[in-house]
């Protein structure tokens, strides 16, 4: 008796930050995963979402967004970490949606042009535009890229994804299950909490604050308390100058109390127990255009 054959494939989302690529993540695995915020650059590291059955698995690959002009280092590894989806991609998404412009010249449309795997064009936020709208942009991105597909859909609100799930599904290769079946990502508990502080940064901090700002685990202790599970985490936030600590701050410690109650809230959920949450803040001066520290904060091999 043969075995059953198993399928597998790594699906790697590109498009401009801020199109949804994050919310289309979450949307496929069915847990939040991604932080996502109306400010660019939201998404800062490549990393895996895996949805599972028993005879496939499909590694969705979500990455920063695509930043035409880079100003430091941090960005120009963030553009290469979205481009090399098209290196290990058995199947691409592109993400726009009906507000996105380009020139037509960019070094992505390069490469989906001459990616040999299969490329989608995703449509997102379709309950935001007129179907005319919604026809010419499609119309003009055929005309720019022969795709193999192209899939109108509402990610927040879960408008085309089981369809979409299916035709991923349909065109997958025979391959081996990479990860554990009950396995959802790549990266560590720790990576997923620092992710959640970062988001409520991006939600409580204006202007500067948020891009210069990165979040380390540095304790992450398991332990019990009353009988049932506790966690003690201590997580630093480095940002680039004294007065961006002051402000991180706050009056009298006002921000960065809010900022531990709001993360310690959703970790709580992300853990499914209580957590005693201690944030600590750090000035790094330029980390964003520092190799050593870039690679200790996870961005450089």
């Amino acid at each position: 008796m043969s075995e059953e054959k198993h399928y597998s494939g790594f699906i790697n989302i590109i498009g401009k930050p801020n199109v949804g690529k994050s919310t289309l993540l979450n949307a496929f695995v069915g847990e939040k995963m991604a932080i996502i915020s109306h400010k660019p650059q939201t998404t800062r590291h490549r990393f895996f979402g895996i949805v599972s059955g028993d005879d496939f698995q499909l590694i969705f690959s979500d990455t920063p967004g695509l930043i035409m002009d880079p100003h430091y280092k941090m960005q120009e590894v963030m553009n290469d970490a979205a481009l090399s989806v098209f290196e290990d991609a058995d199947c691409v998404l592109f993400v726009i949606d009906p507000s996105n412009e380009y020139s037509g010249d960019e070094k992505v449309i390069q490469k989906l042009k001459n990616a040999e795997c299969p490329k989608f064009l995703i449509v997102n936020k379709i309950d935001t535009a007129e179907q005319d709208h919604l026809k010419a942009l499609e119309a003009e991105w055929r005309a720019l890229v022969d795709f193999d597909q192209v899939h109108h859909i509402s990610a927040k609100e879960g408008l085309g994804i089981p369809y979409l799930l299916e035709q991923i599904r349909a065109l997958i290769p025979e391959g081996p299950a990479y990860y554990p079946k009950d396995q959802i990502s790549n990266k560590s508990t720790r990576f997923f909490i620092s992710e959640i502080v970062r988001e409520k940064i991006l939600h409580l901090y204006q202007q500067e604050i948020p891009y210069s700002a990165e979040v380390i685990i540095e304790e992450f202790n398991e332990t019990e308390k009353r009988g049932a599970p506790f966690v003690i985490i201590k997580a630093v936030i480095f940002v680039m100058r004294k007065t961006q600590k002051g402000i991180m701050i706050g009056h009298q410690g006002s921000m960065i109390k809010k900022l531990g109650i709001e993360s310690r809230k959703d970790i709580e959920k992300f853990l499914d127990c209580r957590v005693h949450l201690e944030l600590f803040i750090k000035v790094k001066e330029k980390w964003r255009d520092d190799d050593r520290l870039l690679k200790s904060f996870g961005y450089l091999q």
